[in-house]
Formats: structure tokens, sequence, C-alpha cells
């Protein structure tokens, strides 16, 4: 996902992270100055939904615009698939529980 909180405020006249605070303040939304520099400068790995939803009340929008998709960087973390060789067919592998176990010692 890609967090385009800066964009979406600059489209309202927000242009410092410091005004965005006093507003998200004003509407009863309290942040330190480290928690919205890591809002307003990069990627948060993690953002409370209430918060987002106060965020996106100040900022007059809904919450797929500040987080835009990126599937491009989904696809790329798929891992590759590898082909079986049994006779041209591909089956999918299946894990065998409960079989071949070995006893606890006696």
């Amino acid at each position: 996902m890609q967090w385009n909180l800066r964009m979406k405020a600059a489209e309202v006249g927000i242009w410092k992270s410091t005004e965005m605070r006093r507003r998200l303040a004003e509407a009863g939304l309290e942040i330190s100055a480290g928690k919205m520099s890591a809002l307003w400068t990069g990627n948060p790995t993690s953002i409370r939904l209430d918060d987002l939803d106060v965020i996106c009340s100040v900022l007059d929008c809904a919450p797929t615009e500040l987080l835009i998709r990126e599937p491009d960087k989904v696809a790329a973390r798929k891992p590759g698939r590898t082909q079986v060789s049994n006779g041209g067919a591909s089956a999918p592998l299946t894990p065998r529980f409960g079989r071949h176990r070995s006893l606890p010692p006696a």
C-alpha cells in the first residue's frame, strides 16, 4: 500500500505537518509530534481505524484515497511456482499429515 497523506493534505491547502496536527487536534485527535512526523514523511506500518476515520474527516476524503493499492508489489511477493515432473501432468502437492511419524523414546 502507498500512503498518500501529504498529497491529499496538499489538495485541501495543508502544506505542513504542524498544520495537519492542529486540524486533527481540533477534530478531537491528539497526535504526538513523533507520530505525526511518521504519518507525514513515510508509510506508516500501522494506523488505528479510529485515527484513519478522523484523518479522512479532516481531509474530506475516503480511506481509499489515502491508502492506494499496489498490485504489482503484491504480485512480486508471490513465490515462484515450481513444476513437478510426473509424466507431463502438473498436480498440486498436498501434505500428508499423521503418516510416517517416529515413536517417542521408550
